[in-house]
């Protein structure tokens, strides 16, 4: 199966690295310079974007949201699915601006170049398994029954990522304001995050936290600085602020 792959950014280029060995690529963009490398490194096919026709074709769209009216411009014919990572952009934003038998919204995040996104989905429900076969090769793969909802997740699929780093910085910081050494600092904190995840997979996270935290102990007073510092109470309205920006 050939996937077109439309904008050269890093979203693209991170899923691109998931799908390079499942699927023919091709790529599509206005300056078809900023191709040239990717040409060689997945030995695909490059178009300039203009009067590019994608008629059958399956249309994986990765440019900015803002881009959407002049990239739809420049498109021509009528593809068979439109596969869009545009965060905020309804289908009927999609339908008005390009034209496709089938339209899919997909909120994955650049942990796809590891094979590692979470990407949510929407769209038309026929082409619900052949969504989750395409972006199952980039990590795990998650549909939900309405636009809202992928909304409301994209504050954690699509920008979790630069909010843990958040955390990620934060916990280097704190090590190496203490004395530790910044080196041991990152490594310490990577596989913290990297042991983290099958933990978090088997436990509810309240459970982690009781079975880690003894009385009067280190993790009960870190605990405590924590919500002194209202930091439950900043993400849960990070993730709102995230979900208002979706709907402007």
């Amino acid at each position: 199966m050939r996937l077109t792959i439309v904008g050269p950014g890093a979203m693209a280029i991170a899923m691109a690295e998931g799908l390079k060995d499942n699927y023919e690529l091709e790529f599509v963009a206005r300056d078809i310079s900023k191709l040239e490398a990717i040409k060689e490194r997945y030995s695909a096919e490059i178009h300039p974007l203009k009067s590019f026709d994608i008629s059958q074709k399956n249309i994986l769209l990765a440019v900015k949201p803002y881009a959407l009216a002049s990239v739809g411009e420049l498109l021509t014919g009528k593809a068979d699915s439109l596969y869009s990572v545009l965060a905020g952009s309804t289908i009927e934003q999609l339908r008005s601006n390009i034209q496709a038998d089938n339209y899919i919204r997909v909120m994955p995040n650049v942990a796809a170049k590891f094979g590692a996104s979470t990407s949510v989905i929407t769209g038309d429900p026929s082409k619900r398994e052949d969504a989750i076969a395409i972006f199952s090769q980039i990590g795990d793969t998650f549909w939900v029954d309405s636009q809202k909802e992928i909304d409301i997740a994209t504050a954690i699929a699509g920008s979790g990522p630069a909010l843990l780093t958040l955390v990620a910085e934060a916990m280097m910081d704190g090590l190496v304001k203490e004395g530790l050494k910044r080196q041991d600092a990152i490594g310490i904190t990577t596989s913290l995050f990297k042991g983290f995840a099958p933990l978090l997979a088997s436990n509810h996270p309240a459970l982690i936290k009781d079975s880690v935290m003894s009385p009067g102990g280190t993790t009960a007073a870190a605990y405590s600085a924590l919500e002194e510092g209202a930091v439950r109470s900043s993400f849960i309205k990070a993730v709102g602020e995230a979900f208002k920006i979706t709907q402007k």
